[in-house]
């Protein structure tokens, strides 16, 4: 709200001194017969008053017009040096320049995500995104929140993610993913409907906290909805029941803040000349040590440990396992 009143006093500050100059310059044309060139360097002079001569001596009726000018003018320029004294003084001005830095930074953005919530939620997901060095944009509601954002440099968004205008400024439009992770399941519902309606390209993950808000989630257009609190329980279970295992994956998918044992791989990313062929043919082992433990065909069917001779084709994903300084030479690569 704050960014569109400065616009307003902006627009019409100069919307004032854009109308006086032009009355000035008509009146001067009308009165005195002036050319329009005379009547407006008669104007100019008149309103800043540097006390140049008439361009030829004025009659009555001139002066009046002169003296209603002269007044209305200080009258004009006291509001614009008031209304810039008072935004340059409480840093609202530099917020405004700051907001169209951020706004110019964001409409360069394509494919990337757009988190809603910087909870504890959000802050994973951002966190798991800066670690892929993925574009992302957070939307929080918390002033504070915002601050804290702005000052690790994160870019982000001041407002409401429910509303069409706050996704917008999100660059909604050029996404291709969203999280919404906002702590009540209503508002993470009309986040679902509203994404799905301004870009349906757009792949939309939403948290939920009850599953009966599951289905009305997948309904809304998620197209994948995590229950954090379930998916907790179910980690304990597995403690007990296969600890090892589970110990294996975590160290696998969280190996730590800047590092990372899985990658994905599109096919459609590799050089043309890998395409059609097999996995043996792209030699990941040997070029990077890793391996290939997974493969997603164009219909999202997964192949676990795939053989040698799948094809690469059009649409496929590859799912790669290895230590972080061969995932590294990896993205190095591809």
């Amino acid at each position: 709200m704050k960014i569109k009143v400065l616009d307003s006093r902006i627009h019409k500050t100069f919307f004032l001194v854009g109308s006086i100059i032009s009355i000035g310059t008509i009146g001067y044309m009308l009165l005195s017969e002036y050319s329009f060139i005379d009547a407006l360097y008669q104007t100019v002079i008149t309103i800043t008053t540097v006390g140049f001569g008439e361009v030829k001596p004025f009659t009555p009726t001139e002066k009046i017009f002169t003296v209603f000018l002269i007044l209305t003018s200080i009258s004009v320029f006291g509001y614009a040096v008031s209304s810039f004294s008072e935004y340059l003084v409480s840093g609202r001005l530099f917020k405004h320049f700051k907001h169209k830095k951020v706004e110019k930074q964001i409409a360069n953005l394509k494919g990337h995500t757009i988190v809603c919530g910087y909870g504890r939620n959000g802050k994973q997901a951002i966190l798991k995104l800066k670690n892929y060095n993925k574009d992302f944009v957070v939307v929080e509601r918390n002033k504070e929140m915002s601050e804290l954002l702005d000052s690790e440099e994160l870019l982000n968004i001041n407002g409401d993610a429910t509303l069409d205008e706050t996704l917008i400024s999100a660059g909604i439009k050029n996404a291709a993913y969203l999280i919404t992770a906002l702590p009540s399941d209503a508002n993470n519902l009309f986040v679902v409907l509203t994404a799905s309606q301004l870009n349906k390209e757009c792949k939309v993950i939403s948290r939920a906290s009850n599953e009966s808000s599951y289905s009305k989630l997948k309904i809304a257009g998620a197209d994948n909805v995590i229950m954090p609190d379930k998916l907790g329980g179910d980690h304990m279970a597995s403690l007990v029941t296969t600890p090892d295992v589970i110990e294996f994956v975590d160290r696998l998918t969280i190996e730590g803040e800047t590092t990372a044992n899985l990658e994905e791989i599109a096919v459609d990313d590799l050089p043309k000349k890998y395409l059609d062929k097999t996995i043996l043919d792209l030699d990941l082992r040997r070029q990077t040590g890793c391996t290939v433990i997974g493969f997603r065909n164009p219909d999202k069917d997964y192949i676990i440990n795939p053989e040698s001779d799948c094809k690469l084709i059009e649409g496929s994903h590859l799912i790669v396992l290895g230590r972080p300084k061969q995932i590294f030479k990896l993205r190095e690569l591809f």
